[in-house]
């Protein structure tokens, strides 16, 4: 499976919650999560998006791990069942 499956079937999971799910780019900064994504009040997850088995380099891990210190909600999915399971 792709990456582009699994951002797809991610994109879909998130219309059927009624959010909104934006590519994410930093002209300035490489390394940052592919998407953002927004649900209902107020709440906001980057999320970067692998292909199975596949894991974060170690930049984006850094990025993730700065966001997280700053109380972001950051995420890597990889799986149709984190799919299945998100936003929980």
């Amino acid at each position: 499976m792709l990456e582009k499956t699994i951002e797809a079937a991610l994109g879909k999971k998130v219309k059927t919650l009624g959010g909104k799910y934006e590519k994410f780019t930093a002209p300035s900064r490489r390394s940052v999560p592919d998407r953002i994504i927004t649900l209902a009040e107020g709440r906001i997850i980057f999320v970067e998006c692998k292909a199975p088995g596949k894991v974060a380099t170690d930049a984006q891990a850094r990025d993730h791990d700065l966001r997280r210190a700053l109380g972001c909600d950051v995420r890597v999915i990889s799986t149709m069942e984190q799919i299945d399971a998100f936003p929980n």
